[in-house]
């Protein structure tokens, strides 16, 4: 893995906390309670993520798929027989976060690492086939990261993965940083998923951090974190760690409304970063506009069969609604509904306008509640 930098304390510059440009919150547009929506208020914002440009960075894998029947225990083993029927190809980490921004209609731009191996060729083939905009630097001595999932009956019965974690050669770094420079002035939104393969490093980060700027005209950087490279994350935008990586971020247990609170209130205090937002599974999320300022959002989940990427689909719809011009609260909204449309298939899947819509009008709304509200 990544070795731990030194540079803990550097942070970004920028302006303050990420906010609507003029549009109202969906609280306002229904009058109620703070942090309400109402359902054609989301059908609104949700119009507001077509088109936005965001710019992807960090781990891109292939998701490589084996699925049949499982009818037999092998004789070799107390282990199923799995008689595979199907194969498919996804792209996977950064991009399957690309593909959700544009299955929502958006237009992503995808800068990565592969290696010079067939798993690469295919990402690249991947890319070209849905039409995706990716910059990817081929790197001779490295193994493209590819995750193997078997699956019997609409269950996942094992996953094999074979990865490379090492730190990124001088040579590809030197092309990723030229590929920045070429590429983030265009963009008011940048992602940075990381998936702990190398791609997402101290000297990446720095280069994101300069072509930021300290100007509030900046674009927001948004992170999916990895707990082993904290160090990185000091002044971002906005953090989006599960509930489990909050609580290792934090040193705390993140469980329980207080249990959040007090992981969130103490990756603000290590990390300074602008807003969070702690996703918390069957629970819903936590949004953090601001330290003393938390709502809960419930989740809208109906039927869970796979929580493969659901990740990515919150982090695209984050961002895409953040750069649309929306608040936290509502981007937190749409992207909760988005992850329980994912979450409802088999696979990497993705949320479409279509079914977006289809959920916000079948969907009974979620009762955001207020957690914390002090100055």
């Amino acid at each position: 893995m990544p070795s731990r930098p030194s540079g803990e304390g550097a942070a970004l510059a920028g302006g303050g906390a990420i906010a609507p440009d003029s549009g109202r919150d969906l609280a306002d547009m229904r009058g109620d309670e703070p942090g309400a929506p109402s359902r054609q208020g989301l059908l609104s914002s949700l119009e507001r993520l077509d088109g936005v440009p965001v710019l992807v960075v960090g781990d891109v894998m292939l998701d490589h798929y084996l699925s049949g029947d499982a009818e037999r225990i092998s004789p070799e083993a107390p282990v199923p027989v799995v008689r595979v029927s199907g194969e498919r190809h996804l792209l996977g980490g950064a991009g399957n976060v690309a593909r959700n921004i544009a299955a929502l209609g958006g237009r992503p731009e995808l800068v990565s690492v592969v290696g010079a191996d067939d798993p690469g060729k295919v990402v690249q083939e991947l890319l070209a086939q849905e039409g995706l905009s990716g910059h990817l630097v081929v790197e001779k001595k490295r193994t493209t990261t590819i995750k193997t999932r078997i699956i019997a009956r609409n269950q996942q019965m094992l996953r094999v993965d074979r990865e490379e974690s090492r730190q990124l050669s001088g040579h590809s770094l030197e092309g990723l940083d030229a590929l920045l420079r070429q590429v983030v002035p265009g963009h008011k939104v940048i992602v940075v998923s990381d998936y702990g393969k190398g791609v997402v490093c101290q000297a990446l980060m720095e280069t994101i951090r300069a072509l930021k700027g300290t100007g509030k005209d900046g674009p927001q950087v948004l992170v999916d974190p990895k707990v082993v490279n904290a160090g990185l994350y000091a002044g971002v935008d906005l953090l989006t760690p599960n509930a489990k990586e909050a609580g290792e971020l934090a040193g705390v247990l993140a469980s329980g409304r207080d249990g959040v609170i007090k992981a969130g209130l103490a990756i603000f205090k290590r990390l300074r970063c602008r807003q969070l937002c702690i996703t918390l599974g069957p629970e819903g999320m936590a949004v953090f506009e601001r330290p003393g300022r938390v709502r809960h959002v419930p989740t809208v989940a109906r039927n869970v069969y796979d929580v493969t990427g659901a990740g990515d689909t919150v982090m695209a719809v984050l961002a895409m609604a953040l750069g649309g011009g929306l608040g936290l609260p509502d981007a937190s909204i749409l992207a909760n509904y988005a992850a329980g449309i994912v979450v409802g298939q088999v696979g990497t899947a993705v949320a479409t306008p279509t079914s977006m819509r289809e959920a916000l009008d079948g969907a009974a709304l979620p009762d955001v509640s207020t957690w914390l509200d002090i100055d």
